[in-house]
């Protein structure tokens, strides 16, 4: 096959006239891939586009650590298009899978022959639209399922150490028991009590108080335990009075292992009603068995949002809230408005490195309906990249460590809610503002809908 033939068969160069194919043809360079070779990596300039002469390529896009098919292609495709355009990076890698046979055609090349014949523009057009929106549906799948896991490895994080808690407590429980049940105090010890509650002792304050009730019961590890219980030497002597020294120890005994018997027990209630606001939490952050459009509060969304990540912001993070009084509830998608609070601060701290000042304020507008400012003291984003921070498949991170849509898809959800999101930074400050009004916009009828309109389906 000729290389213009080969330019022929393509279906980005079908409406191309005769004669700029030639001019084309004469300016493709023939190349040969071995199988596994790279046509195309990620993060390249896009300095040329091929046309696929004979083979299989596979292209595929690095995301959260994995590489992710996007498609299998062969003869009759262009590959390279869209960066070659637009002279920007490339967005995916393109993998040789059999022997491949492909033709390099210089961007230049390619945008003469736009500058001559607009027909071959526009089916360039065509074909480039046609893969973005087929790339952005899969990228937006894959952005769903990489926020299920950001949630679900919170999740995790949150979960195991209250139940690990509840773990070490009920081990150490039963010992107690044990220990408690193996002593036999006189009936009348069982039913002390102390006079008052435990009082919150500096470190040199019960140090002392254990040195006084060491005299008392003669052991250490048994007076710190009272008086933690919060006995003191008067009380035991009272309590002691009339019993030999053996009973008295004994008695003392019971009383401390009472006490560790209710520390842990307090432990394991303490543990369990953290699991309980927890899964409380994912509860509202999702809105669970609740209608998707609610009456909400978007202090309850943040605050949800803040305490799903905690397991990112607790190593280094210092959360400012600042939410006003009369902050009034508003009509929105609840569970998709947290989707945008979850994109917004998890970028935030991967700016940050996980380490420095993120300010959560929301405060009412003089419409009725909401405003949130959310700030990092992050490097901040260059003045070139905060132009196009919304556009699809555009990030400032390395190559495989993000898709690009989450500001993407944040965006569009405010939008559809009618409310608008900006970005204002500058070296060490970096503030995400979304403002929503109190009545969602009358939405277009679904057949009129664009996939970017449409409510997220959970």
């Amino acid at each position: 096959m000729t290389t213009l033939d080969a330019l022929r068969t393509a279906p980005l160069f079908a409406q191309l006239p005769e004669a700029d194919l030639r001019r084309l043809a004469q300016m493709a360079e023939p190349l040969s891939l071995a199988p596994g070779e790279l046509l195309l990596r990620e993060g390249d300039p896009g300095d040329a586009m091929y046309a696929v002469v004979s083979g299989e390529l596979d292209v595929t896009k690095r995301s959260g650590g994995n590489e992710i098919q996007l498609a299998r292609v062969g003869a009759g495709t262009i590959q390279g298009e869209m960066s070659a355009i637009e002279g920007r990076p490339r967005s995916a890698s393109v993998r040789a899978i059999t022997q491949v046979e492909v033709l390099r055609i210089p961007r230049q090349a390619l945008l003469a022959v736009f500058a001559l014949t607009p027909e071959a523009a526009f089916s360039v057009l065509q074909v480039v639209l046609n893969r973005l929106r087929s790339t952005e549906s899969l990228l937006r799948e894959r952005e769903k399922l990489a926020g299920l896991g950001t949630l679900a490895a919170g999740l995790a994080h949150e979960l195991n150490n209250p139940a690990a808690a509840i773990r070490r407590s009920v081990s150490s429980l039963e010992e107690a028991i044990v220990a408690r049940d193996g002593l036999r105090p006189p009936a009348a010890v069982t039913e002390l009590e102390p006079a008052e509650p435990a009082p919150v002792l500096g470190p040199l304050d019960r140090s002392d108080r254990i040195d006084e009730l060491e005299g008392v019961v003669g052991d250490s590890a048994l007076a710190a335990s009272l008086v933690d219980a919060g006995w003191t030497p008067g009380q035991l002597e009272s309590a002691f009075v009339g019993l030999s020294a053996d009973e008295a120890s004994g008695a003392a005994a019971w009383l401390a292992q009472t006490n560790t018997v209710r520390a842990l027990l307090g432990e394991v209630k303490t543990a369990a009603d953290r699991i309980s606001e927890i899964v409380g939490a994912v509860k509202s952050y999702a809105y669970l068995d609740q209608a998707p459009v609610q009456r909400i509060d978007v202090r309850t969304g943040l605050d949800n949002t803040l305490l799903i990540l905690q397991h990112k912001l607790r190593a280094g993070v210092d959360v400012m809230r600042d939410y006003a009084k009369d902050l009034p509830e508003i009509d929105a998608y609840g569970s998709e408005l947290n989707q945008v609070w979850t994109n917004v601060i998890d970028n935030a701290v991967d700016a940050m490195d996980g380490r420095g000042a993120l300010e959560v304020r929301a405060e009412p507008t003089a419409d009725g309906g909401v405003k949130v400012t959310i700030c990092d003291n992050g490097p901040g984003i260059p003045p070139e990249a905060q132009a196009r921070i919304f556009e699809p498949f555009f990030t400032t991170k390395a190559p495989g460590v993000g898709t690009g849509l989450g500001l993407h898809i944040s965006h569009t959800v405010v939008t559809r809610h009618g409310g608008d999101m900006s970005v204002d930074s500058k070296p060490g400050r970096t503030c995400f503002v979304v403002t929503l009004p109190a009545h969602l916009p009358i939405q277009p009828s679904r057949q009129d809908q664009t996939p970017a309109d449409r409510p997220a389906e959970h």
